[in-house]
C-alpha cells in the first residue's frame, strides 16, 4: 500500500452455541499467520493461506470438535469472508477478479474469483481418499461455501487432478490465497474508480 493509504484491516468476532471465533485480517500484510482452531490440519491450511496470499491472519477458534469438525471449519470460513468484506470497504480501485493455477506435487488446482458482491460457489474437487487422519477434506467445500457467501464472492474451485488428500487440500488453499491476492490488489491505473459499470459492487 502507498504511504498514507487507508489500512485494509478488519477484526470480526462471532459466538454461537457451536463455535466461538475471533479473527483479524490485514489484506496488505506479509503472510504472517497465527492460527489456533483446535483442528490441527485446518490450522496448517489457514497458515498456508496467509503465507501465500501475503495476508496477515490471526485466528482463535473454539468449537464442538468433539462432535465433528464441520461447525468449526464452516464458521471460520464465514468469519474470514466477513473480515475480507469489511477490510475491502467500498472496493474502490481493486482489481476485483483473480485467477490462479497451482501445482502441489501430483495435484493441480485452478481457481477463479470475483469479489463483486454476487455469492456463487462452483466446486469440483474430489480425491480417491478423502481423509487426512481424521480430517475429511470434503469440509474444504463447506469452508469455501461459507467464505463465498459471507464475502459476496463468485468462487470457482476446480481440482484438475490429484490423488493424495493432503496435497489436494493444500493445492486448493494455496490457490485460493493466490487468486484472492490478485483480486484484492489495488490497480494503480484505476485506484480511484470502482471496477463496475453499475457504479456499485
Amino acid at each position: 500500500m502507498a504511504k498514507g493509504a487507508p489500512q485494509r484491516v478488519a477484526t470480526v468476532a462471532r459466538k454461537t452455541a457451536e463455535t466461538d471465533i475471533t479473527l483479524t485480517l490485514a489484506i496488505d500484510g506479509r503472510g504472517a499467520g497465527k492460527v489456533d482452531t483446535g483442528v490441527s490440519f485446518f490450522d496448517h491450511m489457514l497458515t498456508l493461506f496467509a503465507k501465500h496470499g501475503l495476508f496477515d491472519l490471526t485466528v482463535k477458534a473454539r468449537g464442538d470438535t468433539d462432535v465433528d469438525y464441520h461447525h468449526t471449519v464452516e464458521d471460520v470460513g464465514l468469519v474470514l469472508g466477513h473480515a475480507f468484506k469489511e477490510a475491502l470497504g467500498d472496493k474502490v480501485g481493486i482489481r476485483r477478479y483473480g485467477f490462479f493455477i497451482l501445482p502441489m506435487d501430483e495435484a493441480l488446482a485452478r481457481i477463479a474469483v470475483d469479489v463483486g458482491g454476487r455469492p456463487v460457489l462452483v466446486y469440483e474437487a474430489s480425491a480417491p481418499t478423502m481423509f487426512v487422519r481424521d480430517f475429511n477434506i470434503g469440509l474444504v467445500k463447506e469452508f469455501c461455501r461459507a467464505f463465498s457467501n459471507a464475502l459476496g464472492a463468485n468462487l470457482h474451485v476446480q481440482l484438475v487432478y490429484g490423488e493424495e488428500p493432503h496435497h489436494v487440500a493444500e493445492a486448493i488453499f494455496k490457490c485460493l490465497a493466490r487468486a484472492l491476492d490478485v483480486a484484492t490488489q489495488i490497480d494503480p491505473r484505476a485506484s480511484d474508480s470502482l471496477p463496475s459499470t453499475k457504479g456499485l459492487i
